[in-house]
């Protein structure tokens, strides 16, 4: 017959056992998601909206009774653009607030600071918004991409649209630092496809202001097509000396460069800029219905417009909504990465291209396509270049 101190020691085991395969961040009607995004430095206005188009979207799956019966909790964190900052975030995240998944991480230095806590824990790094390498290679199971590279980004659209226009001196102006090699890097190699190179490589430091020099030497040069390793201000500041010089290349850059802020802040002068882009950037007047109905509920609920990062934030839950639903009632990291490594993910109602994944491929797509800013919006103007079978 068992004695009572048998029976309590082996409820004690079966608890324990019970609490070791428990999996961190689900609960029995509960899902928690974390995510740390720049709310407070350089970005905050991306982390803003990357952060209100996650919220919509978990709005939404709530409302639809949650995943398989479990609501989605959504806890976000600030790393001011700041790696250190966003070691802490993830250690808080993980080890204090024992989320599930990570997703939607803003910031490649960002990314790389905060994976390694993550990963001590098993905790995937889901769809983190950077279009970087490093957010896929080298492998690891619990890295998941989404974005482009923007490597491939230029391989691939800087000799599409040097053919289109017929261009004779292509020149680069990029940032100085791993972002704007990778952009000079992508676009040598684009052009060794067609026989060229480039006439003139010019950068500049970050945080630089003045862009008179470099643009003047792309003019002295004759360049008529600059490719631009440049984010938001640069980009403004490059193409706006190069309007005041009488200078009228083809410029294009890459996502980095594809926001509403260029036109916005940037206003006419900025007409006739390319930029390789994904989903579109979501007006509220845009022609087709559905982006527009999106972009005005956006609007009401949270009284301003979206933009291309909303689409990401909200992009990014919805993906992982199908995926932990695909996974069924006992959701865990494992039986997510058992879907996710057999996925195919169609093209969406913001126009993104298909993605797949594997157990060996943790990017879901290198395809991007071109827009460009037309009467002061941005308006896609190519098809995919990349993979043959992902077309418009």
């Amino acid at each position: 017959m068992m004695t009572l101190r048998t029976a309590a020691a082996l409820g004690a085991l079966a608890l324990t056992a019970s609490l070791a395969s428990a999996q961190q961040g689900i609960s029995k009607d509960e899902i928690l998601l974390g995510s740390i995004q720049d709310l407070s430095g350089p970005i905050a206005g991306f982390g803003k909206q990357a952060r209100l188009g996650m919220l919509l979207a978990v709005d939404e799956i709530n409302e639809q009774g949650g995943i398989n019966g479990r609501k989605v909790k959504l806890l976000v964190e600030d790393s001011a653009y700041d790696p250190k900052k966003a070691v802490l975030a993830a250690q808080k995240l993980v080890n204090q607030d024992k989320i599930f998944m990570m997703v939607g991480h803003i910031g490649t230095a960002q990314n790389m600071a905060a994976m390694p806590v993550q990963f001590e824990k098993n905790v995937i790094n889901f769809f983190p918004i950077t279009a970087a390498r490093e957010m896929y290679e080298p492998f690891h199971k619990l890295k998941y991409s989404y974005a482009a590279p923007y490597y491939d980004q230029m391989r691939l659209a800087v000799p599409k649209l040097v053919k289109e226009k017929g261009a004779k001196k292509v020149c680069t102006l990029y940032q100085d630092d791993d972002f704007g090699l990778e952009v000079l890097k992508g676009g040598e190699d684009g052009l060794k496809t067609i026989g060229m190179e480039f006439a003139e490589k010019t950068s500049y430091k970050r945080g630089a202001t003045d862009f008179s020099s470099q643009v003047s030497k792309m003019q002295a040069s004759g360049c008529d097509f600059i490719v631009l390793g440049t984010i938001i201000r640069e980009t403004i500041g490059a193409i706006g000396t190069a309007r005041k010089l009488g200078y009228s290349p083809t410029f294009i850059g890459s996502s980095a460069a594809y926001t509403d802020l260029i036109h916005k802040l940037g206003g006419p002068a900025m007409n006739g800029l390319y930029a390789t882009m994904t989903v579109q950037n979501p007006y509220t007047d845009e022609q087709a219905p559905a982006i527009r109905f999106w972009a005005n509920k956006y609007k009401t609920k949270f009284n301003e417009d979206p933009t291309v990062f909303s689409v990401y934030g909200y992009s990014i839950v919805n993906t992982f909504a199908t995926v932990a639903g695909k996974a069924g009632k006992s959701l865990s990291t494992d039986s997510f990465i058992k879907v996710m490594d057999s996925l195919n993910i169609p093209s969406d109602i913001f126009g993104s291209a298909p993605q797949s994944f594997s157990a060996t491929k943790r990017l879901g797509s290198s395809a991007s396509r071109i827009s460009q800013i037309t009467d002061g919006k941005w308006k896609v103007v190519s098809e995919y270049v990349g993979d043959p079978a992902l077309k418009k």
